[in-house]
């Protein structure tokens, strides 16, 4: 592998750690994305580019040049967010990153841990990508409440605010289940409510259902009321 001496540098690095196998099972993950900005670099050999660029001079020029051509320049934006240590550098490069991400794999990569120690802060954050009219910004804020505010952040207001979330869009709805069924999973008691009073459409209803039952956390007799809650 090449040193990361120039910008250039990082995206012929890249290249140099391609597997061609792995490029064609990306593109059919994310589908909706062309398969031209597809490298196909593996996970775990991003990351370790990723440490190295983070020591370099050049990480701070990589965040800030936006948009990148790569589907792997992209996820290593997200991970080199994901190495900064101060929740404003981190939301203020989020904020620049997220009207970029243009695929649901990117967007996943993204949830920062340091959310955890700022709940109420990131909380409006995540209330204002809600608000916004791009895709990944909207799945963006889905996936950080189910991340962050399933467990000890949670709050009943939650369920319903993001059952106002009415979208068209595959990878918003998908991430809706997502959520709802680890709410079912963690939150039974407030979640199921919502499946009773019918408040989510009828698709993420039911695919969140479909979801939660998979799942060993939910018992015998859950499952069997959540199949009866079904949408026809």
């Amino acid at each position: 592998m090449k040193g990361c001496n120039s910008m250039k540098s990082i995206v012929d690095d890249l290249f140099s750690l391609q597997d061609v196998g792995y490029k064609e099972f990306i593109s059919k993950l994310v589908p909706n994305i062309d398969s031209e900005t597809i490298i196909g670099v593996r996970t775990p050999a991003l990351r370790k580019y990723a440490s190295k660029l983070n020591s370099s001079e050049y990480k701070h020029e990589f965040l800030r040049e936006l948009p990148h051509m790569y589907y792997e320049e992209n996820n290593l934006h997200a991970m080199l967010i994901n190495k900064l240590k101060g929740i404003d550098e981190v939301l203020e490069h989020v904020d620049a990153f997220l009207p970029y991400i243009n695929n649901w794999a990117t967007c996943d990569i993204l949830p920062h841990k340091l959310f955890a120690d700022y709940p109420e802060r990131v909380y409006r954050k995540a209330d204002s990508w809600l608000k916004s009219e791009h895709t990944y910004t909207v799945r963006f804020a889905i996936v950080t409440l189910l991340s962050f505010y399933l467990d000890e952040h949670f709050n009943e207001d939650m369920l319903y605010r993001l059952a106002e979330v009415k979208s068209d869009e595959y990878y918003i709805n998908m991430a809706l289940a997502w959520y709802y069924s680890f709410a079912l999973i963690k939150q039974y008691a407030p979640t199921v409510k919502l499946f009773e009073e019918k408040r989510l459409g009828k698709w993420v209803h039911n695919k969140s259902i479909q979801k939660a039952i998979e799942s060993y956390r939910i018992s015998p007799e859950q499952k069997q009321y959540l199949r009866s809650l079904k949408q026809k």
